[in-house]
């Protein structure tokens, strides 16, 4: 004979799964470790801090 089943634990479990899986992918895809987001905010900073400093006219001047 067959097991029964609880269909509310099987859907539940199967949401359960698919949450996973679409986290798993999202965290691929948008993830960044602590050391990636610092360096890119170091460069950003010394990317500004350069266009700054080519500046024809300056803001203290105005």
């Amino acid at each position: 004979m067959a097991d029964i089943v609880n269909l509310n634990r099987y859907r539940k479990r199967i949401a359960r799964a698919h949450a996973e899986q679409n986290a798993a992918a999202r965290r691929l895809e948008f993830g960044r470790s602590k050391a990636q987001r610092e360096l890119e905010a170091a460069q950003e900073r010394q990317d500004e801090k350069s266009l700054d400093g080519h500046r024809r006219i300056r803001e203290d001047d105005t």
